[in-house]
C-alpha cells in the first residue's frame, strides 16, 4: 500500500461514535396552520449567495477531512432503486453497508473500534425481506420507498396500503413522495391530509417525506411544501427521488433546513433532513455537513437527524480515505459500489 503518511497527520480522532441505541427523533406534527404557509418568503439571490459560500468557507483538510468523511458514511442511506434490482444486488449492497470501509484503512486511521456502518439500507418493497436477512444482527435498519414512488400519483388508498404492507414486511423507515399536483393547485389541505395518512400508516416506523424538489421549480414552493409536510408529522423531509432531472442542491437544502429551524422554533419538534439524488463525490458531503452544523447545530450532524441518500457515494469516500492513508489514489474498481 505504500508509505503510511499517518505519522505526519496523526490518527483520526475527531469522529465520536454514534450510540447503537440512539433513537431517531419523532415529530408528532401539528394541526395545519395555513398562515405559516402563506407567510413564507424566500430571497433566491440571498439563498444562492449564502449556499455558494459554504464549501470554500468551511473547507477542512487532512485528518479532519477524513473524520468528516467517516461521519458522512454514518449518515448515508445506502440505496438501490433500479428497475433491474435483484436479490443478489441487494445482498451485495447490504454487505457494503455492514463494512463500508476496508478494515486495514480503519486500522491505519486508528478508528477500527468505532464500528463504522451506514445509517440504513433503502430498497423497493419487494426487496425488504432480502435486505432484512442480509442485515440480520448488524443493527442497520431497512428503509423502503413507498406511496407510489416516484410519481406519487396512484390512488390514495393504494398508496396507504403500500405503506402498511412495507411496515408489515419489516421496514423500519418509510420514504414516501408527495403528490406535486396539490402544490401547483394550492391545495395544502389535501397535501397535509395525505402525508398525515401516511404518518398514521407508518405506526412505529419513521416517515421520510420526499418533496421531489426538482419538480417544484421555485424555492418558495419548496419552503411551503416543507412546512406542510412537517406539520403533517414527517420525521424527515427529503429533497429528491433521484429520478428528477435536478436533484439535491445546496440552495434547495439550505431552504429546507431553514424551514426545519423555523418549525422547531414554533413547535419545539425536531425534524430530520435527507439530501438525496446526485450526491456521488466525497467532497460534496463536506458542504452539506457544514451547512447542517452552521444552520441547525452539532446534533444535526448525526444520522438521527441527517441523511444522505446515495448508492456510489460510499465507494468514493473509501477511495478518498485510502488516499489519506497512503498518499495516492487507487483505481475505482478497487472500491466496489456493492
Amino acid at each position: 500500500m505504500g508509505k503510511n503518511k499517518n505519522k505526519d497527520k496523526g490518527h483520526v480522532r475527531a469522529v465520536p461514535s454514534v450510540p447503537e441505541d440512539a433513537p431517531l427523533q419523532r415529530n408528532p406534527g401539528t394541526p395545519l396552520e395555513l398562515s405559516w404557509v402563506r407567510d413564507v418568503r424566500v430571497n433566491r439571490s440571498a439563498v444562492e449567495r449564502r449556499a455558494a459560500t459554504i464549501p470554500p468557507r468551511r473547507s477542512v483538510k487532512k485528518q479532519w477531512q477524513a473524520a468528516w468523511y467517516l461521519r458522512a458514511i454514518a449518515c448515508t442511506d445506502l440505496t438501490t432503486l433500479a428497475g433491474d434490482d435483484t436479490p443478489g444486488r441487494v445482498q451485495r449492497l447490504c454487505a457494503k453497508a455492514r463494512r463500508p470501509v476496508r478494515h486495514d484503512l480503519l486500522e491505519a486511521m486508528g478508528v477500527a473500534d468505532l464500528g463504522i456502518q451506514v445509517a440504513a439500507v433503502c430498497v423497493y418493497h419487494e426487496m425488504i425481506p432480502t435486505a432484512i436477512d442480509a442485515l440480520d444482527g448488524s443493527g442497520i435498519p431497512v428503509a423502503a420507498v413507498s406511496a407510489g414512488f416516484p410519481a406519487g400519483l396512484s390512488p390514495l388508498k393504494e398508496r396507504i396500503k403500500e405503506v402498511e404492507r412495507s411496515v408489515a414486511a419489516g421496514a423500519h423507515e418509510i420514504d414516501i413522495v408527495i403528490n406535486r399536483g396539490h402544490l401547483f393547485t394550492g391545495n395544502w389541505q389535501a397535501m397535509y391530509d395525505e402525508v398525515r395518512a401516511f404518518r398514521e400508516a407508518c405506526g412505529d416506523a419513521h416517515l421520510k417525506t420526499i418533496l421531489a424538489t426538482g419538480d417544484l421549480r421555485i424555492l418558495r414552493n419548496i419552503a411551503r411544501a416543507s412546512m406542510v409536510c412537517m406539520m403533517a408529522g414527517s420525521d424527515f423531509i427529503k429533497t429528491s427521488t433521484g429520478k428528477e432531472s435536478v436533484n439535491a442542491t445546496l440552495p434547495v437544502s439550505l431552504v429546507m433546513t431553514r424551514m426545519i429551524r423555523t418549525y422547531l422554533e414554533r413547535t419545539g419538534h425536531k425534524v430530520g433532513f435527507k439530501a438525496a439524488g446526485g450526491i456521488q463525490a466525497a467532497k460534496q458531503t463536506l458542504g452539506y455537513l457544514s451547512m447542517m452544523k452552521d444552520e441547525l447545530g452539532r446534533e444535526y450532524v448525526d444520522p438521527t437527524l441527517f441523511r444522505f441518500g446515495a448508492s456510489s457515494l460510499v465507494s468514493d469516500i473509501e477511495r478518498q480515505l485510502e488516499h489519506f492513508v497512503t498518499g495516492r489514489y487507487s483505481a475505482e474498481f478497487r472500491h466496489p459500489i456493492a
